[in-house]
């Protein structure tokens, strides 16, 4: 049996966070035969470090590779300290690269990134995006393996749209844009469409509370449900048959794989690697960032032709297919031979 380590911000039972990679890619990898030691669950930046490097140093004489979640803000200093005591320790490491904002990061760090990225055993991107920009600075060592999901989670729901129920599932975070999904809504029923929202996920950054008092102040009535559990959202998205992405940064997110397998139609704004996930007009719709009249438009499109909305729905589920996990654990097994 191999032994990996898994370094990442594991979410448990934290309120202010969804469940991250680690949460999600380290079970996936015990069921399928490997011992799994993972860090960190600590709230302190500092302990959470430092339990990140102790748990790699234990288990350094049994470990085959360590996996290191790596983001472009506070994370990507943890898989820099990680990523260099995996060097003194010679065991092969692996950086997952995610966050649609890492290749400003590698320009605004080049040294601290070729520590990181040129030393390990092979750079995971989980988007074509990501691949092409790290290839474009001259990393070399990049393999893409998608994000994936449990299809037989998902199940592919037909959906009418007499009346326009929008669904929005993200942490509230300043960079996921929120408030533009209320301005939507009002844009909507400025046009006379009969319209609802529902927002899904835990607060982040205190956007949650700015976002609760723009929908008042918008005087449009938004359902918040907090952080939900995955079979909660999930359920909840039968009520629903429009989703939307917001965001200003982005990379792969797996809310949107994840409404592709629900059989929801997309709008996304086309920012980092968005367009990369979606084939604009073929399996959803991708607009410009920070604009409601954009969104307002695309969502009169899809109620305006039912049968390319199908198209687009069709197209969808048959790509959230091809990242079943059952699919993407043979790439990952190729790597960790």
């Amino acid at each position: 049996m191999k032994t990996l380590i898994y370094i990442g911000n594991k979410a448990n039972n934290n309120s202010k966070a969804n469940l991250s990679s680690i949460d999600v890619l380290g079970p996936l990898f015990m069921q399928i035969g490997f011992k799994v030691y993972s860090a960190s669950s600590k709230k302190n930046i500092v302990f959470r470090l430092l339990d990140m490097l102790l748990v790699c140093f234990k288990h350094r004489k049994n470990a085959n590779y360590v996996i290191i979640d790596t983001y472009s803000t506070l994370n990507f200093y943890y898989a820099f300290f990680v990523s260099q005591l995996c060097r003194v320790l010679k065991i092969p490491f692996i950086p997952i690269l995610h966050g649609g904002n890492l290749p400003e990061r590698i320009k605004k760090s080049p040294k601290l990134s070729k520590a990181i990225f040129h030393n390990a055993h092979v750079n995971i991107a989980p988007s074509l995006y990501i691949k092409s920009k790290f290839e474009a600075e001259g990393f070399k060592n990049i393999i893409n393996i998608s994000n994936s999901i449990e299809l037989n989670n998902y199940k592919f729901k037909p959906r009418t749209l007499s009346k326009v129920n929008l669904l929005w599932v993200r942490s509230f975070s300043k960079i996921y844009n929120p408030t533009l999904a209320i301005d939507i809504l009002s844009g909507l029923k400025e046009r006379g469409i009969i319209a609802s929202l529902c927002m899904v996920g835990p607060d982040s950054d205190g956007s949650l509370r700015k976002v609760q008092g723009y929908a008042k102040k918008m005087q449009v009535e938004v359902r918040f449900t907090g952080k939900l559990s995955k079979p909660e959202w999930i359920k909840l998205s039968e009520d629903y048959n429009i989703f939307i992405n917001t965001t200003n940064f982005d990379n792969m997110p797996v809310s949107v794989i994840e409404a592709m397998a629900l059989g929801l139609p997309i709008v996304s704004t086309n920012v980092g690697g968005m367009p990369y996930l979606i084939d604009n007009h073929n399996n959803g719709l991708l607009v410009p960032p920070n604009s409601s009249k954009v969104f307002v438009e695309a969502i009169q499109e899809l109620i305006e032709q039912p049968l390319k909305r199908q198209q687009l729905i069709q197209n969808a589920r048959l790509l959230a297919e091809k990242m079943d996990w059952k699919r993407i654990e043979k790439q990952w097994l190729k790597v960790l031979k």
